[in-house]
């Protein structure tokens, strides 16, 4: 029983594929649990048989023509019948659970949310395009929960992985390629997602919080996020210098439209700084300043060294501050 709970325990979690929080994630968990108890049984099976090869006895006797007839049912049953019927089972279970995750027509013809996600070296970018106007926003990805949405992924440099392990499948991010796949979240929750594709050195420190909300929620997120974000007086030192050293890689809604790294309009309502590496909290922007290069060795933005302490944490405050 102690050996059963600690293995159990790996069952459930914001990255558990077998702690499913969508209906396609719930059929690739019962494919999973299906596959284990079958090849289970197969396995138990076949070391009973080893081991019964193993005991002494006195061999019957038996003519040449029933040695072969039983040498050819072992063979027909075992190396053709098993693994004919078990590869049939996983088509006819497997390839149903498969299409929940390709983006196929919706009965009645609708056409369901897109999301765009672009992997670079080591961030997100997640963009939401709608005809009222495209939204924008890094490391972060917020879903109505309930409705399907087919998500757009590519890689911006090299080859990632797209993937939110409680609600389906993963799928390579291919820089010059767009691929997709149709994820749902059955309830509101919080989800853990990460790169799947060793893509460089801090490839571990690129992980995705995903959210599900209710789709009005959803909506007035993406509505407060069109506009730009209130500017916090008292924080003009800190503007200039962003305006100075900062704005040619970063974007901040109506302030600068920066290219090149993360956009950083709605920068302190984030749950992490760095795709995972710091909990957003007082000071952790500053801190991420100063020793970025320090917590994610050989991410692309350059360090501070000409900026003094009292800039850095001024600029801290400031991105702190910029929140719908």
């Amino acid at each position: 029983m102690v050996w059963l709970s600690l293995v159990l325990t790996g069952c459930r979690g914001d990255h558990s594929v077998l702690d499913p929080a969508g209906p396609a994630a719930l059929e690739v968990a019962w494919l999973w649990w299906g596959m284990l108890t079958a090849f289970t049984l197969v396995f138990v099976g076949v070391v009973g048989l080893w081991l019964a090869a193993f005991r002494r006895r006195a061999s019957p006797r038996r003519g040449e023509a029933r040695e072969r007839r039983l040498g050819l049912g072992w063979i027909l049953g075992g190396g053709i019948l098993l693994p004919g019927v078990s590869i049939l089972v996983l088509l006819a279970v497997g390839v149903p659970a498969g299409q929940r995750l390709l983006p196929l027509p919706l009965p009645g013809g609708e056409a369901p949310r897109v999301i765009e996600v672009i992997g670079h070296q080591w961030w997100w970018e997640v963009r939401y395009p709608d005809e009222a106007g495209e939204v924008v926003t890094a490391n972060r990805l917020v879903m109505p929960a309930g409705e399907a949405v087919d998500f757009h992924v590519t890689g911006a440099d090299v080859i990632h992985a797209f993937w939110v392990p409680r609600l389906g499948g993963k799928i390579d991010m291919i820089p010059g390629r767009v691929n997709r796949i149709r994820l749902e979240a059955d309830t509101p929750g919080v989800f853990g997602a990460r790169c799947a594709e060793f893509c460089g050195t801090q490839h571990t420190h690129m992980q995705l919080h995903v959210e599900a909300v209710p789709p009005d929620d959803f909506e007035a997120w993406l509505e407060a996020r069109r506009r730009p974000p209130p500017q916090a007086e008292g924080h003009d030192p800190a503007r200039e210098a962003f305006d100075e050293h900062c704005a040619g890689c970063h974007r901040v809604e109506g302030l600068a439209e920066g290219t090149g790294g993360p956009d950083l309009s709605d920068l302190g309502s984030r749950a992490t700084l760095g795709a995972g590496v710091l909990a957003m909290e007082e000071g952790a922007i500053a801190r991420w300043l100063t020793e970025h290069q320090t917590l994610k060795p050989g991410n692309r933005m350059p360090a501070h060294d000409h900026l003094d302490a009292a800039t850095l944490e001024a600029l801290g405050a400031w991105l702190e501050t910029l929140r719908p």
